[in-house]
């Protein structure tokens, strides 16, 4: 790690949204400049590689985190895991909570994968898997401290990370809060320290001193934008989020 920001490769990517599942897709999507609402809300993927018993536990923002994390890493053992997600399960919070106002007994199983590292934990039991794990959110720059995070990894002497990011858009009552038109989507980007070419980037930041602004409500999610800069052909790629000035760089 540098103290001015971080530098690593990606070396493979995955990606999955409702009506974008081939790599063709996710990069036609990226060079077309759709606009925010082109991602569809409802589907869900096969997660063909977990086993079923483990799969139906999953609900629509599992399954997309399981099957870029299955895609991205193949057979590989003993990699890390960031995983991170803006507002994680909050669906199946909400249900729990409503169930525990009417006086309804709560469900085990929800209960248990409405924690932030539930889907994590699935995908290191599928695989009988004892790599390090990390979960992660940090509001509107949650996927920037996750590759800050995933560097931290590195630079401790992993030679590789898995970063898999995933979100939905929020439930009611909580949908009036969203400050961007959030989407259900998720990717999968194993990291690497070290250049390696045609797949260098470079992350760096710092403090504005003011507040935020606030965001249209059409704008799209952090962390797609993410993905479209990494997938597209920009130099470089800023945003404004927690009182930080994220700088996104693409180096030969």
């Amino acid at each position: 790690m540098r103290t001015h920001g971080v530098r690593f490769s990606i070396v493979r990517h995955a990606a999955w949204a409702p009506g974008l599942e081939t790599p063709q897709q996710w990069q036609d999507w990226a060079q077309a400049a759709l606009p925010a609402a082109s991602i569809a809300v409802s589907g869900e993927p096969g997660v063909r590689g977990m086993p079923p018993l483990l799969r139906r536990r999953a609900g629509q923002l599992g399954k997309m985190a399981l099957e870029v994390a299955y895609a991205c890493l193949g057979e590989q053992r003993d990699i890390p895991l960031v995983f991170c997600s803006r507002h994680g399960e909050v669906s199946r919070a909400v249900e729990l909570l409503s169930a525990l106002a009417q006086g309804e007994p709560l469900s085990p199983t929800g209960f248990g994968m409405a924690v932030h590292n539930a889907n994590a934990g699935l995908f290191s039991i599928a695989r009988a898997d004892t790599a390090q794990q990390v979960a992660m959110a940090a509001g509107a720059a949650s996927v920037e401290a996750a590759v800050i995070e995933a560097c931290a990894l590195l630079a401790d002497g992993a030679p590789q990370v898995l970063l898999v990011v995933a979100d939905c858009p929020l439930p009611a009552p909580f949908d009036a809060f969203e400050d961007c038109h959030e989407q259900p989507h998720a990717f999968a980007w194993l990291l690497q320290a070290g250049d390696v070419p045609g797949a260098v980037f470079g992350l760096s930041w710092r403090a504005r001193g003011s507040a935020d602004a606030p965001r249209p409500s059409n704008a799209m999610p952090a962390s797609l934008a993410a993905l479209r800069f990494m997938l597209g052909g920009d130099a470089t790629f800023e945003h404004a989020a927690n009182r930080q000035a994220w700088r996104w760089s693409r180096h030969a």
